[in-house]
């Protein structure tokens, strides 16, 4: 059931049932499907809807004229974009949103949230405060990213990506969210180059992979 799916999401914390289903309403809540690759919300348009991912997951990029991708993160179940666009109902987006797999998403028009109406009530405003929520957790996210590719080698991508990866899991092996093209583009590195500099580092003992599943074993180097 929709209602019990989203109570779990940071949209409606600490929001009851009841409100929730009055919230469908007023927000005009309504699930589309999509398939791999196709484009969700598209870079150059406007939005209404913030967007949250039912089932599969979405990738967040940014292609430019001369083709080149740029991997900014990767959402799955339960996780919302399109936020900040959403609110600044003029902005123009400067990224695509594509299904990385079969996905089903759900899409929240918040433009009446800000009506007089709405916005001063408890339900509205709860839903405002945990909006700003959820765009201080992405701005959190790209904090990371910005640190990740800040080094000039492709290794120094590498161990800041491996060492902010398992800082965030408590962990020295875990799984990466990307595969090995997705992981190039989130770092702005070569595939050839990437995984030529990832042999490596296994030869030399620090790490040791298979598909996207890592563990380091010096994490002291890292």
């Amino acid at each position: 059931m929709l209602v019990n799916f989203l109570e779990k999401t940071v949209l409606y914390k600490g929001i009851s049932q009841e409100d929730i289903q009055q919230s469908i309403d007023f927000l005009h809540v309504r699930k589309k499907k999509f398939d791999k690759g196709e484009i969700i919300f598209s870079a150059g348009s406007t939005i209404d809807d913030l967007a949250l991912v039912l089932s599969g997951s979405v990738i967040i990029e940014s292609n430019d004229l001369w083709g080149n991708r740029t991997i900014l993160t990767k959402l799955g179940r339960g996780q919302y974009f399109g936020e900040t666009y959403a609110i600044l109902k003029d902005a123009i987006m400067l990224v695509d949103v594509v299904a990385n797999e079969k996905s089903e998403i759900v899409f929240l028009n918040v433009s009446n949230l800000f009506s007089d109406e709405i916005k001063t009530t408890a339900l509205g405003s709860t839903i405002i405060a945990n909006i700003l929520q959820i765009s201080v957790q992405k701005n959190l996210h790209l904090s990371r990213r910005s640190f990740d590719i800040a080094p000039k080698t492709i290794r120094g991508r590498v161990m800041s990506y491996l060492n902010s990866m398992s800082v965030q899991s408590n962990k020295t092996e875990f799984d990466l969210p990307f595969d090995r093209q997705q992981m190039a583009d989130y770092l702005n590195v070569e595939r050839s180059a990437l995984s030529k500099e990832l042999g490596k580092m296994r030869d030399e003992g620090l790490i040791d992979f298979h598909k996207n599943r890592f563990k380091i074993f010096d994490i002291d180097y890292i």
